[in-house]
């Protein structure tokens, strides 16, 4: 009796949502200053079939002036993902970890070619890691208090 190989391939990579505001424009190209910049990542991911997942990663990025943005840019980077013969176990991390490692760079692309073309000079994210974020959300919840029943 011979096990089955396990199998990771993935079947397909595109942009489910893209979107770009300019909440203070014109008037945000006219400023000097430099704007910080704020990252959010998260990702979700589940079954579309059997042995297909979907995961999708969820890059959103702000950049302000003080008090006045001058841009917001969502992108929600997918794939679709042929994952057989892995046992469940380790299912959570490859669609937490290992998908979302795949989708960040497609991500990135997408965030510094939208700001280009805002008119901004690129934004170039730095890399993540996933793993780690991945092992603090699962610390985070073995820590987390019980709510009794209601």
């Amino acid at each position: 009796m011979s096990e089955q190989q396990p199998v990771f391939n993935i079947e397909k990579i595109y942009v489910k949502d893209l979107s770009l505001e300019l909440p203070n424009s014109p008037q945000c190209f006219i400023e000097r200053d430099p704007a910080q910049i704020e990252v959010q990542l998260g990702s979700s991911g589940g079954a579309v079939g059997e042995g297909t997942y979907e995961v999708t990663l969820k890059v959103t990025v702000t950049a302000k002036i003080g008090e006045k943005t001058q841009f917001l840019i969502e992108v929600a980077q997918a794939g679709i993902f042929l994952i057989q013969n892995i046992p469940d176990a380790d299912m959570e991390s490859i669609v937490a970890v290992a998908c979302p490692n795949i989708l960040f760079p497609y991500a990135r692309e997408a965030i510094s070619d939208c700001v280009t073309r805002a008119g901004f000079p690129p934004v170039l994210l730095a890399p993540v890691n996933f793993d780690a974020i991945y092992r603090q959300r699962l610390a985070a919840a073995q820590n987390a208090p019980e709510t009794p029943l209601q």
